[in-house]
């Protein structure tokens, strides 16, 4: 039961890290490679803790302006 918890945790993630790279683009944050690629992996710990974060991550996932 608990590898599966664990598998479920990992596909969430890897799917977050996927839908925020790819929607990147509609974004405010700067358009950098590094910058892209530190938000996309840190995206869990952004998404709880900070508004802004949480906003652009839905306009990435939803593709609103």
């Amino acid at each position: 039961m608990t590898d599966l918890i664990i598998f479920g945790l990992i596909v969430v993630y890897v799917g977050g890290v996927w839908k925020f790279w790819s929607g990147f683009e509609r974004t405010n944050f700067n358009r950098t490679f590094v910058n892209r690629l530190k938000l996309s992996l840190l995206w869990p710990a952004l998404f709880i803790a900070n508004k802004s974060y949480r906003r652009n991550f839905r306009k990435a996932l939803k593709g609103q302006q």
